[in-house]
């Protein structure tokens, strides 16, 4: 009886002291002692977002305040105060994907050259893993590696198991240094932790990769690196991913086992548990409490976490282990976001001094360069907010089409290819996220608007048929917020959202036959689809983005050769403001709600 009473007040107390039980565990006399605790601190989606977290929340973010914020979660992991029962205790600190984005600020980084801001501030914060996630492949292979070898103090590996560089030298020689792997362990005074990347399936289709081939089994791949892992007699394993949201992890963990942690990249979810310290907005898009649990083949409880990225947040959890590597609890008193603040926030933290004058710094002056190059101005405000640009036509996405178009035909007759009749931007690839007032258009909101590294394409000899294909792709996934969603020049069309929406397998090939797209006009009044049906004629040039020539975003290009004319969509969107318009963007040419170019039918 005596025993019995013991254990109800010890797990009173564990619970009193915000210690949580994994879910569904009960006390009995056999349950072990928790022998080590491991403190995970992570975070997820960087983008290059070093300064801050933008206009109006000035006072939080920042590279600089983040590895403030990291070393005292480091210091606090080993010697604050012990979760209960104490144990001896370690820390680990990874990033789940996406370390930098197009943009200003890599632009900024491209032109200082190797090391770039974002290597300087991630070697100087101190990981002891980095997953790759999509966006690290947007520059191509060769500019990841310049990334990783920017790394010249921690040292970290990329990580990712079902990712094959051996086509991409560059990125193989550095998988061959072990800079690259698909696994690491860090030594714990419980012996080595294993650590295990793994990252989108969908990457050909959403970024650059090049020659690097993906594995789309992902859950094999990673049972087999755990497999792997343990008859090295290592029992503690986390899973760092970027499937592009926490939902996809979720759901792929009911086919694994072993996974003692995973740590989900891509998706931007905010996960937070009541009177935890928020960046102001995000309390009305809280996706789940921290941690989420799901159950893996064995019927074990995994937790499952993330942050928002833009290093708003450090995410923190601390997990107890038993002997053999189970683990047994969530110290909830302590686990949860921790954001990074400044100026008058009671959870305020002082930049760091290196952080801030070899990275922020610079980056700043070189914005402010960008900002005062004023290259026209727009009567009109342009929209370019992220449920619009993906969903309906826009002006934004009119203008930025008629750029590609335009300066498609400025340059045919030099490559020695035919003027395109039409253009197609995806959507995706518009990313202001923002509706920009009338006034001043400079450098800098150019790149606000188009920042990848995509160049102008001409893709001559689209039939019909497949024009049509291409279309349907652009709307087949609306209802989903898809990148994909075409903003189009030189034609108009009529889709209809109750149609069947268009499958593709990964070749491009069609499997479900779309019947969204009802009707097409090309500006010169020709009907290229009339009522559902492809009216025959001549093929069509098109003007777009090699990214979405290559295939990405699965447009059905299927491998049509293309030609590049050396400019930059970015550069494209300047020219056209500049010269094409004569640095004018009129309320006549860009109406706000767009000019009739997409009709979506009731």
């Amino acid at each position: 009886m005596k025993k019995t009473a013991s254990y109800i007040l010890t797990f009173l107390l564990i619970l009193s002291l915000g210690v949580g039980l994994l879910p569904n565990n009960t006390v009995q006399a056999s349950q072990p002692k928790v022998a080590f605790w491991l403190t995970v601190l992570h975070n997820n989606d960087g983008e290059s977002d070093l300064i801050n977290l933008g206009s109006g929340l000035e006072d939080f973010g920042g590279a600089a305040r983040f590895k403030t914020l990291v070393d005292r979660l480091k210091w606090d992991a080993l010697h604050g105060k012990p979760p209960v029962p104490t144990a001896p205790r370690s820390v680990v600190m990874v990033s789940s994907g996406d370390n930098f984005l197009a943009g200003p600020e890599f632009n900024a980084s491209l032109k200082n050259g190797v090391p770039f801001y974002d290597s300087i501030a991630m070697d100087l914060i101190g990981y002891d893993a980095i997953a790759l996630g999509n966006h690290d492949f947007d520059f191509g292979p060769d500019v990841l590696a310049d990334f990783i070898q920017g790394f010249s103090v921690s040292n970290p590996p990329f990580l990712s198991v079902n990712l094959d560089f051996s086509a991409e030298p560059r990125l193989q020689q550095l998988k061959n240094q072990k800079r690259i792997a698909t696994s690491t362990t860090i030594k714990t005074p419980a012996g080595r932790v294993g650590i295990i990347g793994a990252t989108t399936p969908m990457l050909p289709y959403i970024s650059s990769p090049r020659n690097v081939r993906v594995n789309d089994m992902v859950a094999e791949a990673v049972m087999a690196e755990v497999r792997r892992l343990e008859t090295m007699k290592i029992n503690k394993i986390i899973l760092i991913s970027h499937l592009q949201s926490i939902t996809e992890d979720l759901s792929m963990v009911p086919y694994l086992s072993g996974i003692d942690i995973i740590i989900a990249g891509g998706g931007d979810e905010v996960l937070a548990n009541p009177g935890q310290l928020l960046v102001p907005g995000d309390e009305g898009r809280i996706f789940g409490s921290y941690p989420l649990w799901a159950t893996d083949s064995n019927g074990v409880q995994v937790p499952v976490v993330t942050t928002a990225g833009s290093y708003a947040y450090v995410g923190r959890l601390v997990a107890g282990f038993d002997k053999a590597g189970n683990l047994l609890m969530i110290d909830e008193s302590q686990s949860g976001p921790v954001r990074v603040a400044g100026g008058g926030q009671p959870d305020a933290v002082p930049p760091d001094e290196e952080v801030q004058s070899r990275v922020v710094e610079p980056l700043i002056e070189a914005l402010n360069e960008m900002s005062m190059n004023v290259i026209g101005a727009s009567e009109v405000a342009l929209d370019g907010t992220r449920t619009n640009i993906r969903s309906r036509e826009t002006n934004l996405g009119n203008l930025t089409a008629d750029a590609l178009r335009w300066q498609a035909a400025q340059l045919a007759g030099v490559y020695g290819v035919s003027v395109p009749q039409v253009a197609l931007q995806n959507g995706g690839g518009i990313r202001n996220a923002s509706i920009i007032p009338a006034g001043n258009i400079t450098e800098l909101t150019t790149f606000s608007i188009l920042p990848f590294p995509n160049f102008v394409s001409i893709v001559e000899g689209v039939s019909r048929d497949q024009f049509k294909q291409i279309l349907e792709n652009a709307v087949s996934r609306v209802e989903f917020g898809d990148g994909r969603f075409a903003q189009i020049s030189g034609f108009r069309f009529t889709w209809d959202p109750t149609g069947t929406a268009q499958t593709l397998d990964a070749n491009g090939n069609v499997i479900t036959v779309g019947s969204r797209v009802k009707d097409v006009f090309l500006d010169d009044g020709t009907q290229i689809v009339g009522d559902g049906s492809v009216i025959p004629g001549p093929d069509l040039t098109v003007a777009t983005i090699d990214f979405l020539a290559r295939g990405g975003d699965q447009y059905p290009f299927r491998g049509a050769a293309f030609t590049t004319v050396g400019v930059t969509y970015q550069q494209s969107l300047r020219n056209y403001i500049q010269s094409g318009l004569g640095g004018l963007i009129t309320a006549v040419q860009y109406p706000e709600g767009g000019q009739g170019r997409i009709t979506r039918l009731p």
